[in-house]
């Protein structure tokens, strides 16, 4: 507990230079202003550096890229490996794990050890890795390697500590799994093959043990070529050369008979007792063609055969189909019998797995599910019903149906929203699915104790929005809502129309939800806002739409007659509302000349339509097109559900909409905000006309020396630094820019928000974009082209203004890096515009002016100039008043400043406790009328006055921006604490969160820092180098909430979330699910004396005496290099480590011991009882003869 006594500005005395935030407010850490003033007030702060740590916690979703399977048949456990290097342990709901290579090379190959608790992996970079799992998060136990040969294939038998290993050039080495140690037990490809042979077989693609004979290996080339090799006599038993390639190998349980697929589209049986040629080949899907030929077939590459006691034996294979079928999706084929059923599948098939009753390969195989990966999706197929339903997914694989474009996290909400989400998107469930439980159920896990109810919001590129329920480290979906249902689907041909139907119109932005009043609110990429209200009851409903022209211009030259009814234009202190219209999207909207002008970019359904219950919508914004100009995107949202007020701002200026009456308040351009209160020296701009018809080099060396003289005039270098310049009049997104046209061409069009700035098959959640160290076109480095990355503005020079067909990686780059979280059109090109982005907006109640002595609402804008504008408003209080009289808003009051765009307001108390917005408590309003209680506005506020009365009135406010940090005391709007958070780079997400009871400030840069910072003080308090920005998805998805966790989209299908709180570190060990549980092994069924006599001597194969070191010696130390993990470096069973693991194996040991004792007392009983009755006999027999003579006997 450390106070901060701090002397602060009087409400009546504060210089000017203090107002803005000058400089010489200070720049460390807990530097306050010099302020003279007699009064006091203390802050105590708890937060200290031993609360924060930062930790990965759970990822969620579809692992991307995915190139391996895994199961284990007794564990019922399943591992997913990817192309970077991950892997994905899935058992049970709850139990989800995620392991990451160092190296990042791609899994090759998966290998359980079954039952063991542990997990081979083969990787690109030829290294063999043993995981332990039997601790909640896996470690690597040992790595293995491999120097001159490239794994291909690996094998590890059931219950044996040798792992056989296939390399490119087709040798098999073999692995102690207990030691990490090559054998020296080499089978070399020149030895399995014959001598006569002249070619080299090629590399092994596979390995397996004989069901029959455990000592009887076979090894299958891609060549074509296979081998049973005998490993006691370290030489074939047959060859077989067959003259298409081969690319799986499956046996059947008896060891007679093993079943090959091939690369021509055909399935070889082959028997045992005649190895020269195939028992027999059939061609799945080829058809004899009318000159008696086979149709040629695509490869079969995995074919698993197995048998079943009650019915004929499966055959199932991928791939196979006929090359002349185009068009046709992957496939899974089924031949039971004589039936054969082919599934498609939505996506290409990368590996699957057939799951069967027994983990032993010489027992009748009794298949039940087949595991299929697929590119984007994991589905498993019931075997046990002809129709060969699918299992219904209980993990959310889905995450990435339609890419996802923006998120938001919500801690600690309240408790009742997640069980009525749950029960309106319950409605909506698919059927059809298979009765039976899903089938991967292995590990165990359990509701912790430090869970409370948590949401997470992705907005995706289709228009819907899912919300998922994210607490206790789990992810379940409750609910879908599709945004476009509230439009017209466009039609090709028709204007507008033909230049949507390729694009994604409906892609959302971002989104803003209020859990306790449930109003939920959605910006799209075509300029767009819709405004929904939950109710548990259907409706008939009709949207009302408002538009907005907000493209305003200063050099425009306005008529009275038009300032009358445009309240773009209307002067400051006079801004009506002005009530809704529906403006049809009709050929009347455009001028004669055929140029877009007051239309939106879509067409809202103006007919009564029926809504099911869940969120329906009530409003829909939408900005117009301005003399063929597109809208610009939104770039900020606030709604407040107390003031019934909304407000939404772009790279033009700001615009308030009262909801509840449906009409526009404010709508005018950010200069028009500042009246006389302007802190820059604005530059005028030349006419349009003049820069249509400017060539591109001169207006670019125009724009650089507009630049550095807007420089020399700023208040601070940092303002017009790169991005911070004034934004453009052209379309802040990534588009096509203007083509140079002469005075009588027609005004060109470009794409904005009604052209969305990426394809649904390029889409941005699809990317992987490089951030470059620096660009030097134009002559600022590094700082502008990174943010032209991150926010999507390309420099507009005319040289570059071409159109060709093919789609370049430019452009993919330009519209992935579109959808940046509330910033993509805030920055600015160079350009010589007076006009600055709007970048955040905050409703709250604060102190508009100095002189104000109680708190009002007001409406916080935040710029791209690093500028604050405080709007205070009158709001009528009763609610039919409110229902009827004029909500006013008062000329702009404060003006603060800080370097760089604005990020994040938030507003605390005198004693730093977080001041929440005022709400309106959710009411239903489709529900039935009750005449003794009628449906009221109930409504909840957080003066900063309320509570205050000790500390005097007043509040703190916090400004964050993309370089600084501020504390501000209102209203004397004096400058507390200034913190410079980064100077080499920028602020991408920002917010105020509470963590521990106390509040801080929670940051994530663009060079990949997380940091935290005291409250008020601004004092730091954790800095980690977490994750350097590598794409532009990492910007657009952070965002952190309440509790010390956030989240991103690490990859285009996963959600990783984190924490930074030090308890949530602690406690996750205790929320994270057991991926191993002691389970028995099933045994062995008994084979019988006959079928053990006859069948071989698979029983007394001991590998021990053929690969040990003392039989085979040492391998090679150049072959391969042992590498011990952080796990240890002890057998699997010695190195389990985690105290439940520990609890449980020393139960079951205590449990076995007592059942020992059990039965040693049971014997001890028999045998004191046997010796009573001996004891009882032999005296009978001693009484019984004890008189008789020796000849009586």
């Amino acid at each position: 507990m450390k106070k901060f006594r701090k002397v602060l500005d009087g409400l009546t005395t504060s210089s000017p230079g203090g107002t803005i935030g000058s400089p010489s407010c200070g720049s460390a850490a807990g530097t306050p202003t010099a302020a003279p003033t007699p009064r006091e007030i203390d802050v105590q702060e708890t937060l200290v550096s031993e609360n924060f740590q930062l930790c990965k916690t759970v990822r969620h979703g579809f692992p991307y890229q995915p190139t391996a399977l895994a199961f284990d048949p007794v564990q019922k456990i399943l591992a997913i490996g990817s192309r970077s290097g991950g892997v994905r342990i899935l058992g049970r709901p709850g139990v989800d794990c995620y392991c990451q290579h160092e190296s990042g090379a791609a899994v090759l190959q998966l290998q359980f050890l079954i039952n063991e608790g542990a997990l081979v992996t083969a990787c690109a970079d030829d290294t063999l890795h043993l995981w332990n799992l039997r601790q909640r998060r896996p470690a690597v136990l040992h790595s293995l390697k491999f120097n001159r040969e490239r794994i291909t294939f690996c094998h590890l038998p059931f219950q044996s500590k040798w792992l056989y290993v296939g390399t490119e050039r087709g040798n098999t080495h073999i692995v102690n799994i207990e030691s990490f140690i090559l054998s020296g037990y080499v089978i070399m490809w020149n030895k399995a093959i014959e001598l006569s042979t002249k070619t080299h077989p090629g590399p092994v693609v596979h390995l397996s043990d004989s069901p029959k004979d455990e000592g009887k290996l076979l090894i299958g080339f891609e060549s074509g070529t296979i081998v049973q090799w005998d490993l006691r006599a370290k030489k074939a038993d047959f060859r077989i050369y067959y003259d298409e390639a081969i690319h799986s190998v499956s046996w059947h349980h008896e060891g007679k008979q093993f079943m090959c697929s091939h690369s021509d589209g055909s399935l070889t049986l082959w028997n045992l007792r005649n190895t020269t040629r195939p028992f027999q080949v059939t061609f799945p899907h080829g058809k004899i063609q009318k000159d008696g030929r086979k149709e040629s077939c695509k490869p079969i590459l995995k074919v698993e055969y197995k048998t079943s006691r009650s019915s004929e034996p499966f055959v199932i294979f991928s791939g196979g189909l006929s090359y002349d079928k185009a068009g046709r999706r992957p496939t899974l084929t089924i031949m039971h019998g004589k039936a054969i059923t082919v599934l498609e599948m939505d996506y290409p098939i990368v590996e699957f797995m057939v799951l069967c009753e027994t983990p032993y390969n010489n027992e009748v195989q009794e298949p039940y599910a087949v595991v299929v990966l697929l590119e984007k999706d994991l589905i498993v197929v019931d075997l046990t019903q002809s129709n060969f339903p699918v299992f219904e997914n209980p993990y959310p694989m889905d995450i990435h149906e339609s890419p996802v474009t923006c998120t938001a996290y919500f801690a600690d909400c309240p408790p009742d929203i997640i069980p009525i989400l749950y029960s309106i998107g319950a409605k909506h469930k698919k059927t059809g699915y298979s009765q039976k439980e899903w089938p991967i159920s292995g590990g165990t896990w359990t509701l912790g104790s430090h869970t409370y109810p948590e949401i997470i919001i992705t907005g995706h590129a289709d228009g819907s929005i899912k919300f998922w329920d994210a607490s206790a480290i789990t992810l379940q979906m409750l609910y879908k809502l599709k945004t476009s249902k509230v439009f017209e689907k466009p039609k090709p041909g028709e204007g507008r129309a033909a230049e949507l139907v390729e694009e994604d119109p409906f892609a959302v932005q971002m989104v803003s939800w209020c859990p306790q009043s449930r109003i939920f609110c959605v910006v799209g990429i075509s300029a767009h806002i819709i405004l929904y209200r939950f109710s548990k009851y259907d409706a008939n409903t009709q949207i009302v739409s408002l538009e907005v022209r907000l493209q305003c211009e200063s050099e425009d030259v306005i008529s009275p007659s038009e300032n009358e009814n445009n309240p773009c234009f209307s002067e400051q202190g006079s801004h009506s509302p002005q009530p809704h219209h529906q403006h049809p999207a009709s050929p009347g909207n455009r001028t004669p000349e055929g140029i877009k002008d007051s239309i939106p970019c879509l067409k809202v359904k103006d007919r009564v339509v029926r809504v099911p219950p869940g969120y329906q919508s009530e409003l829909v914004i939408q900005l117009l097109w301005v003399d063929g100009e597109p809208p610009q995107q939104i770039t900020s949202l606030d709604i407040n559900s107390a003031y019934g007020l909304l407000a939404f701002g772009n790279c033009n200026g700001v615009a308030v909409v009262d909801y509840l009456q449906k009409t526009i308040l404010l709508c005018m351009s950010t200069l028009d905000l500042y009246g006389a209160a302007d802190p820059y020296q604005r530059l005028t701009r030349s006419p349009r006309r003049n820069r249509q018809s400017t060539s591109g080099l001169t207006e670019l060396t125009d724009n650089q020396q507009s630049i550095d003289m807007e420089r020399s005039k700023s208040p601070t270098s940092d303002h017009v630094n790169g991005h911070c310049t004034s934004p453009t009049s052209q379309p802040c997104s990534a588009g096509k820019p203007r083509i140079p046209m002469g005075p009588e061409g027609p005004r060109l069009t470009r794409r904005g928000p009604g052209r969305p700035p990426f394809r649904k098959a390029q889409s941005a959640a699809c990317m992987e974009i490089s951030l470059p160290v620096s660009h030097t076109e134009v002559g600022h480095a590094s700082r502008r082209a990174m943010l032209q990355q991150l926010h999507g503005v390309t420099m507009y020079s005319h040289d570059e203004h071409h159109t060709t067909a093919s789609y370049c990686w430019s452009e993919r780059e330009s519209r992935e890096n579109s959808f940046s979280r509330s910033r993509s059109s805030s920055v600015s090109s160079i350009d010589r515009d007076t006009k600055e982005a709007v970048t955040t907006l905050q409703f709250g109640e604060s102190y508009g002016r100095k002189s104000d002595a109680l708190p009002t609402p007001c409406l916080w804008v935040g710029t791209s100039l690093g500028v604050v504008l405080l709007i205070p408003m009158s709001i009528p209080t009763d609610q039919e008043e409110r229902m009827e009289e004029p909500v006013t808003i008062g000329p702009s009051g404060a003006v603060l400043m800080l370097k760089s765009s604005v990020l994040r307001f938030a507003f605390l108390d005198l004693v730093g406790a977080l001041i929440q917005s005022p709400y309106e408590v959710w009411r239903d309003l489709n529900a039935p009328e009750d005449p003794d209680r009628p449906r009221r506005r109930k409504l909840v506020h957080f003066s900063p006055s309320s509570s205050q009365d000790a500390c005097g009135d007043g509040h703190l406010a916090v400004v964050c921006s993309e370089r600084q940090a501020k504390v501000f005391l209102m209203p004397s709007q004096s400058c507390l604490f200034v913190h410079n958070i980064t100077e080499s780079s920028f602020v991408l997400r920002a917010d105020v969160v509470s963590v521990c009871n106390s509040v801080c400030l929670a940051c994530f840069c663009a060079n990949g820092h997380v940091m935290t910072l005291s409250l008020p003080s601004l004092r730091p308090l954790m800095d980690v180098n977490y994750l350097p920005l590598t794409d532009m998805r990492i910007a657009r998805t952070f965002c952190f909430t309440n509790g010390g966790q956030a989240l991103y989209l690490s990859s285009p299908t996963e959600i990783q979330r984190i924490t930074y709180s030090q308890e949530m570190c602690d406690n996750l060990q205790e929320m994270l699910g057991e991926l191993f549980t002691p389970i028995e092994t099933p045994e062995a069924q008994n084979r019988g004396f006959l079928k053990g006599f006859f069948g071989g001597n698979a029983h007394t194969f001991d590998r021990e005496e053929l690969f040990g070191e003392a039989a085979a010696g040492k391998a090679s130390r150049s072959l391969a290099q042992h590498i011990p993990g952080q796990g240890g470096v002890e057998g699997m069973k010695v190195a389990a480590s985690g105290a439940v693991g520990e609890l449980a194996r020393a139960r079951i040991a205590l449990d076995e011991r007592g059942q020992r004792l059990g039965e040693l007392e049971e014997r001890t009983a028999l045998m004191m009882t046997s010796a009573e009755t001996f004891s009882k006999h032999a005296h009978e027999l001693m009484l019984k003869c004890k008189d008789k003579k020796w000849y009586q006997f």
